[in-house]
């Protein structure tokens, strides 16, 4: 089995917090989804810092790699 995309993962934590919010959730399914959301949050926010260090790498002409620079004229 595949593993989710970002948009799966993102719609599933949303989901999980609507269901929160809205407070009709037994305690030991909420704690549960809770921690859920938890990890799909640590999944989230690991793939978007990846994704910012990958936009904001080079790569050289040499294949050596180095911090994207706005100011650079290149």
């Amino acid at each position: 089995m595949a593993e989710p995309t970002f948009e799966e993962n993102l719609a599933q934590l949303e989901k999980i917090v609507t269901r929160l919010e809205q407070g009709d959730v037994p305690l030991e399914e909420a704690l549960k989804q809770f921690k859920t959301g938890v990890q799909l949050s640590q999944k989230l926010e690991k793939t978007l810092k990846d994704a910012e260090q990958a936009v904001t790498t080079m790569v050289t002409e040499d294949g050596q790699t180095q911090l994207f620079d706005q100011d650079h004229d290149a």
